[in-house]
């Protein structure tokens, strides 16, 4: 019997890809204020934005829709959409006022070439454009930062100025051969101005300016910057650290000043996306007096701070500094009026049972407080799902909302006056909209235990389930000797997917995919590329290995010094349970993984060579040991390979060794599955030269490789032309390797 996959063409497989690409991602959401009608009842208007590839242009766009929700004070009566979807373009921020009667756009305009994009901070009323300000032309600094590391746009509570963190105007900098040549008609002014001794810094022009690591490329020296609505006059704040740089930022209460995450960038940066870890404080800078203020240790990290709806209390995440990359969190609560600091939730060491398991995001929702000020909610990967908590931030209870449901997953975008949006997926079902009426202000406090799942859930717009996709998740024990040691008695999990009623269970290939990080974790939500394979006849195995987010603090600690072992013998482990329990085809199972998830994929190809009959790696990390001179995180190489990481000093010739053992490039003689290995060139955290150097290798033994080298594309390869291109890519790749 012949293989479904093997007898898809490459065009059934683009159709396919055509098909379910089209599915778009929500990525925001904000709740308009709230309108009584002529009949007594009350509704609000729900704006939603979203990101969906579009194919034809390769670009991902973006779109806004609308949607109506009716309440009559305890329950949601009618939701549905209101009107058709807009694209939004050129938006890069924007953000209603307390109000809801304003709303602040950042949006980029002109040409893509050095010096043609501009931007415009607009204001917007009602119907109308109220202000338009050219930022670019103003000159008062470089280009805004719209990133979620540093990124803000936020309003006054007086509503009539409005705060964000751009790029610290640079001094000009020119040849020391440069001439300018004098423009006859220009006015006086103009050449007085041309002729200055200081408009330009002669031999600067090649300066090297450090970044913030991969993505953050242009952002080095964030400053915040103030617009005042009515007059159109920006300032840029005085009294930050010069060790800081700033970010996240808000209004204090009262306006009398801002409050600020600040990432401390001596003696070098380090690359900040997706690294929770870097060392940071919470401050205040005074507007008048220009005093500057710490608010929490300044020895850890921090994260989010969000006022309350009252203004007295501002909730943050914390973590270690300089430790793994993303680990559980505390959430600390800081009174405003009484500066006490108090943590409310603590790191969760292990899970107990079906109990709480701890925070793991990276940042908490701009809305994440209920109507009094009391709980604030939140989502976490809670194991290999991601759920949804309120916290009441008085006595520190954590209380799930969707524990017990669909076994799916849930995004919160957004609280305002307790009515709740959130998102929910599953591994076969896209993205729906959600929204629940939290009315905590008249009953005070949180379902009792046991009734959460009592609270009923409104769609706001439904999603057809993809057929043909089943999943479940396995919970994994390794076996007594491959057990940690320091961390006795951890297990782990992974999601499996596979095609619906296949005719023969033993003639179905599998995809293995362990993911990167290497602390994060695939959670039971949707996701393009394992739907695509699972539809195309594979079954998929998503493996969160010891180490992975959602397991507890100890799990995670437990890979540090054991990466190239532990997560390997653990996706191994997992790999011969499934094909024992479920019959697949152990003669056709490949691996897909990218970053750690390649680093995995790599080392079980070398320490596996029999089990694997072709491989696909994105980025992967390959030799720890030579990686750590180029990436923006070297601290990653020492510490995963168990070591504390100091900026001050080059480790010792033990710890290059250990590096090295640990590394993928180790097992080179051992391998001989075909491989396909898709690098961006702009990647700046596991450099392109990674992958070149197992490439080499490889070739230079005869063994089956082929690399795709995307010239503009970074660490993600999430480009919408690259993602596209290494999809078929490696769907011929396997197509191929994983015939007769």
């Amino acid at each position: 019997m012949e293989r479904q996959v093997l007898l898809s063409e490459p065009e059934e497989a683009a159709a396919l890809y055509r098909g379910l690409s089209r599915q778009p991602a929500l990525s925001a959401a904000c709740l308009g204020p709230e309108v009584t009608t002529q009949y007594g009842g009350q509704y609000r208007t729900v704006h939603t934005e979203w990101t969906q590839r579009d194919l034809e242009r390769m670009e991902n766009i973006r779109f806004c829709r609308q949607y109506l929700v009716f309440h009559d004070g305890d329950s949601v009566v009618f939701a549905g959409p209101a009107g058709n979807s807009v694209e939004t373009r050129g938006e890069l921020l924007s953000r209603e006022s307390p109000s809801g009667t304003m709303k602040a756009v950042l949006r980029k305009a002109g040409g893509t070439g050095p010096g043609e994009e501009k931007q415009f901070l607009e204001v917007w009323e009602k119907n109308r454009k109220l202000k338009s300000f050219n930022l670019s032309a103003l000159e008062k600094h470089g280009p805004v930062y719209e990133d979620d590391c540093f990124g803000c746009l936020s309003w006054s509570h007086s509503e009539t100025h409005l705060l964000y963190v751009a790029e610290k105007k640079r001094p000009k900098a020119e040849s020391f051969f440069q001439t300018k040549a004098l423009d006859v008609s220009a006015s006086d002014d103009e050449i007085a101005r041309l002729k200055k001794p200081d408009q330009a810094i002669k031999g600067d022009q090649f300066v090297f300016y450090e970044d913030w690591g991969e993505n953050m490329v242009s952002k080095s020296i964030p400053v915040l910057c103030v617009l005042d609505v009515e007059s159109g006059n920006i300032s840029v704040l005085e009294g930050v650290p010069e060790n800081v740089s700033p970010g996240q930022a808000f209004w204090a209460p009262g306006d009398a000043g801002v409050v600020f995450v600040g990432w401390w960038h001596e003696p070098f940066r380090l690359g900040i996306r997706f690294c929770t870890n870097r060392r940071s404080a919470l401050y205040y800078v005074d507007l008048i007096g220009g005093k500057c203020e710490l608010l929490s240790d300044d020895s850890l990290a921090v994260s989010s701070p969000r006022l309350s709806p009252d203004q007295c209390r501002i909730v943050y995440l914390q973590y270690p500094s300089l430790i793994p990359h993303h680990q559980c969190s505390q959430l600390c609560l800081y009174d405003w009026y009484t500066k006490v600091t108090s943590v409310v939730v603590d790191v969760v060491p292990r899970q107990l049972g079906e109990n709480f398991s701890g925070i793991y995001c990276s940042l908490l929702p701009l809305g994440c407080w209920s109507a009094d000020s009391q709980r604030v909610v939140f989502d976490s990967a809670q194991r290999s799902r991601q759920d949804l908590f309120a916290v009441d931030t008085q006595v520190g209870t954590v209380t799930s909302l969707t524990a017990g449901g669909s076994g799916g997953s849930w995004k919160l975008l957004t609280i305002d006056q307790d009515l709740m949006v959130a998102q929910f997926s599953t591994p076969s079902l896209p993205p729906t909209l959600e929204a629940m009426l939290y009315l905590l202000e008249k009953v005070g406090f949180l379902p009792s235990a046991g009734k959460e799942q009592s609270v009923l859930w409104v769609s706001l717009e439904e999603a057809e389930p993809i057929p043909d996709i089943h999943w479940g998740i396995r919970v994994l024990q390794p076996p007594p000797e491959q057990e940690n040691v320091q961390y006795a008695g951890l297990d782990f999990e992974a999601i499996l997917l596979q095609p619906g009623s296949p005719p023969d269970k033993t003639q179905v290939p599998m995809v293995v995919m362990p993911h990167g990080g290497p602390h994060s974790s695939f959670v039971t939500a949707w996701m393009l590329f394992p739907a695509m394979l699972c539809k195309m006849g594979f079954a998929v195995l998503l493996v969160n290995y010891r180490g992975s987010t959602g397991f507890g603090q100890d799990s995670i600690l437990s890979l540090p010094g054991n990466v190239g072992h532990q997560d390997v013998k653990d996706v191994q482990f997992a790999v011969e349970q499934v094909l024992q329990e479920e019959h697949f085809d152990a003669s056709h199972v490949a691996l897909m993984g990218g970053s750690h998830g390649g680093f995995i994929s790599c080392h079980l190809i070398g320490q596996y060579p029999e089990t694997y009959r072709a491989c696909v790696a994105r980025n992967p990390v390959i030799n720890i040991a030579s990686m750590l001179g180029s990436t923006d995180i070297p601290d990653w190489c020492v510490v995963e390979a168990g070591f504390p990481f100091s900026s001050d000093c080059l480790p010792d010739l033990s710890v290059w060794a250990e590096m090295l053992d640990k590394s993928p490039i180790r097992y080179i003689p051992q391998v001989k599955t075909p491989l396909l290995l898709m690098l961006g060139q702009e990647d700046r955290r596991v450099p392109f030269k990674q992958g070149m150097e197992y490439y080499r290798a490889l070739k230079t033994r005869n063994v089956p490789v082929r690399l795709l080298l995307y010239p503009k594309s970074t660490h993600a390869l999430s480009e919408v032309e690259v993602e596209s291109d290494s999809f078929m890519n490696a769907v011929l790749w396997l197509r191929t390797h994983l015939g007769s």
